[in-house]
This record gives C-alpha cells, sequence and structure tokens, in this order.
C-alpha cells in the first residue's frame, strides 16, 4: 500500500481535536474525511471506502462503541460497508474495562485522550501496514510460524504442522494481524461464518488445540485475552505444560 495514498476517516466531535488531527494528518501524507458524528462516518463508510477510521467514542447522536459494532455486523455487501476497515478509537475514558469494551465491540486499538500525536500516528501507520498485509495474502510470517495461504501450509522453525482445515484458517486470521486481539464473536463470524456468537465452546477447543501444536518448541504464540478473545503474539510467552493441559480439558 502506498501510504501516501490511504484514506482515513476522522470521527470526532471536539472541533478543535477534528482540526488538529485532520491538520496533521494531511501534513504526514494522507487523504482525510472528517465527520462529526455518527450518522455522517456511516455516510463516508458507506460511499467512501476509507483505510482506517478514527472514531470519538462520545459523539452527539450516538456511541463511537456502536459504531465499531455496526461495522464489524456488516456483510460487506448489502450494507456497502467493509467490515474488517480498521477502528481506532479515541475515548476520554480508558480504564481497563473501557478498553475492553472497546475490544468486544471490535476496535483493532484504544487510544486514551489526551494523547500524544507521535504515539497515534504511529499506531495509525502500525494499523494500515497490519490491514496490507492481511490484504495481500501470499506468505505471511510472524516470528518462527509461517504460512502460505496458496498452499494452506504451516511452518514452525521450519517444520510442517499438521493443521486441520479450521486450525489454519484461525492462524490465518490471526496471523494477517498479529497483536491484534480479536473478540471471539469476530472469529466465529470469520472463520465459521456464523452472524451471532451462540456457543463459544468449539472455537475455544480449535483455539486450544492451535495452541498445544504451536507450543511443541515451549512456547505460546496464541493468547487468550479472558473474556475478550484471542491473540498472536509476535514473541511466545513461556508456557506451562499443566496450565495447557487445564485449559485443553476445559476445552475438549
Amino acid at each position: 500500500m502506498n501510504r501516501d495514498r490511504a484514506t482515513i476517516l476522522l470521527i470526532e466531535e471536539d472541533d478543535a481535536t477534528r482540526t488538529f488531527l485532520a491538520d496533521h494528518l494531511t501534513a504526514d501524507g494522507y487523504d482525510m474525511l472528517v465527520a462529526d458524528c455518527v450518522r455522517d462516518g456511516i455516510r463516508h463508510l458507506e460511499t467512501s471506502y476509507p483505510d482506517l477510521a478514527l472514531v470519538d467514542v462520545d459523539l452527539p447522536d450516538s456511541s463511537g462503541l456502536d459504531l465499531v459494532s455496526h461495522v464489524r455486523e456488516a456483510d460487506g455487501v448489502a450494507s456497502r460497508i467493509d467490515p474488517q476497515v480498521p477502528l481506532l478509537l479515541l475515548s476520554a475514558r480508558c480504564g481497563e474495562l473501557d478498553r475492553v469494551r472497546g475490544f468486544e465491540r471490535g476496535a483493532d486499538d484504544v487510544v486514551e485522550k489526551p494523547f500524544s500525536y507521535r504515539e497515534l500516528r504511529c499506531r495509525v501507520e502500525a494499523l494500515l501496514r497490519r490491514a496490507d498485509r492481511s490484504r495481500s495474502g501470499g506468505r505471511l510470517r510472524v516470528a518462527d510460524i509461517e504460512l502460505d495461504t496458496s498452499s494452506r501450509t504451516a511452518l514452525l522453525s521450519g517444520a510442517v504442522l499438521e493443521l486441520s482445515a479450521k486450525e489454519f484458517a484461525l492462524l490465518r486470521v490471526l496471523a494477517a494481524d498479529p497483536t491484534r486481539v480479536f473478540t471471539k464473536a469476530e472469529l466465529l463470524r470469520t472463520v465459521w461464518g456464523r452472524r451471532t456468537v451462540g456457543t463459544t465452546r468449539t472455537l475455544d477447543s480449535h483455539a486450544c488445540r492451535l495452541r498445544r501444536k504451536l507450543g511443541a518448541t515451549g512456547g505460546r504464540y496464541v493468547v487468550n485475552v479472558w473474556g475478550v478473545g484471542y491473540r498472536l503474539v509476535d514473541a511466545p510467552a513461556l508456557v506451562d505444560e499443566r496450565e495447557l493441559r487445564e485449559e485443553i480439558a476445559l476445552a475438549a
């Protein structure tokens, strides 16, 4: 992706913040779309197809959280909204519970106000890089994991991983956007095609089996973010075999 061509949608009620971000991101080479309410933000999402959206949580006509849910529930056809567009929430309240709520709705990142512009810009660039990698297909590499999506093969430290179709699909989704927390609803919808969450037992059992296969080297790549979903980490954490066996037994 050509960074200079990337289009960012900014949905922000505060005039000063909106002007500041729009001016600085434009100066950094991005094309900007701006809105001050959910209604206008959705209109831009349906007609302009931005590469990323910055969404204020506190908007006059609805919550930014509701907009995130609306985007993630879109089918990408009738709604004309890309359900995979990267979404970064801007929130004046950014405690643990606030961040969890944002991730549960499907946000890719949550940034607390007031924020450092330099840090925000870096987060924007990281999300755009991951989205570009996700769309590019072909080979994906995260740490010692390598996926060839065309041949549906997976390697760990050069050794072939024997994965079921759903295990491979789950790993592919996680590897396309490493470190992002995917909610269970997102994963069920993307991998199993379910529009509603229902039971998460199937997802949990597949995630545990995948974690076990990736844990052969003593590290854990697939991390369970309790109460939210799963993410893939660039550097595996050491795994306690007893803990892993207990999790597998619970999900079996």
